[in-house]
């Protein structure tokens, strides 16, 4: 039997007066940010937001606000009809997909665009590179969203542009889907608690929900970069599950040093054929390093395998 086919909205004033509509005729709506190329992973928090509401939005939108130019923003991966095939077969389906083409265009005159890259070029010649692909292009946007504690450790060291980029887009989307309930993987546990965060500072009506990892039959977190891995990184990539497994075991058997912890999984992945980016153990919610597990920690790892750059986490609850 066909799926249920989704309302598919490119622009984002009849983005908002769909929600608005649903929502004066009774409706909650549910929202799940992706930037598409959809798995199983994605699919499950689609089924966690049908959990809580009973309309269901998706939006694909590749975010050229989290990445610097010297990332892969050229090449992540995109199969759009794919990714509806793949709602289409959630039970129950979604009943909007949002798929705009550029939240950064606010239609400037081609002479704004020229001041823009003007004032990006002085940055440069004052010795300050540009930051993201947005400001790369001179599209004139200069409204950013900081959660600044948060953003700094984890992914924040070696992108130092991401967390602000993503912060400001979901607070776009946000803004646009006007959603009750959002819901966000935990595979990516640094963004998900700066937006929770986010939510929390800025007074957003919004519950935010943070959906479990989901992963490979062989242990591997799902991730729209995994399509990037060759078989033989691939192989190798299984190192990060198999390295935090383990800490968690040894942990829950009373080996609470972070550091001798950290070492093991740094060594297993080094052995494996990658390259760790970092390897930290957290405290949950501030996200601040621990010496010593007293409490709920999460580790968190990202690590390179060939060109590919991966991270996963797993909590310890002792």
């Amino acid at each position: 039997m066909a799926g249920k086919e989704p309302i598919i909205i490119t622009d984002k004033e009849e983005m908002r007066k769909w929600t608005r509509t649903m929502r004066s005729q009774n409706h909650t709506i549910g929202f799940v940010p992706t930037m598409g190329y959809l798995h199983e992973g994605h699919l499950s928090l689609v089924q966690e937001a049908q959990k809580h509401t009973d309309l269901i939005v998706v939006s694909i939108y590749v975010n050229p606000g989290q990445f610097s130019p010297n990332e892969d923003l050229s090449t992540y991966p995109s199969d759009f009809q794919g990714d509806i095939e793949k709602l289409k077969s959630v039970a129950n389906g979604v009943d909007v997909v949002f798929h705009p083409k550029n939240l950064y265009d606010y239609g400037n005159s081609e002479m704004g665009l020229i001041r823009s890259a003007e004032r990006i070029n002085e940055k440069e010649n004052e010795g300050l590179k540009v930051v993201s692909c947005v400001e790369d292009k001179g599209m004139g946007h200069e409204t950013w969203v900081r959660v600044e504690n948060l953003e700094k450790g984890l992914c924040g060291k070696s992108r130092p542009v991401f967390f602000r980029g993503v912060a400001t887009i979901v607070t776009k989307l946000f803004n646009i889907v006007e959603p009750d309930v959002a819901v966000l993987g935990k595979k990516d546990y640094q963004q998900w608690r700066i937006i929770q965060r986010m939510v929390r500072d800025l007074d957003f009506g919004i519950m935010v929900i943070g959906s479990e990892i989901v992963r490979e039959h062989d242990g591997l977190a799902m991730s729209s970069r995994n399509v990037k891995l060759s078989p033989e990184d691939r192989k190798k990539a299984l190192s990060i599950s198999r390295a935090l497994s383990k800490a968690k075991v040894e942990a829950e058997k009373g080996q609470v040093s972070c550091r001798d912890l950290i070492n093991v999984a740094i060594q297993t992945i080094d052995e494996a054929g990658g390259r760790v980016d970092y390897a930290e153990i957290v405290e949950q919610e501030s996200l601040e390093p621990v010496e010593t597990i007293k409490r709920p920690v999460v580790f968190c790892v990202a690590a390179w395998f060939g060109k590919v750059r991966l991270v996963d986490n797993m909590e310890i609850n002792i």
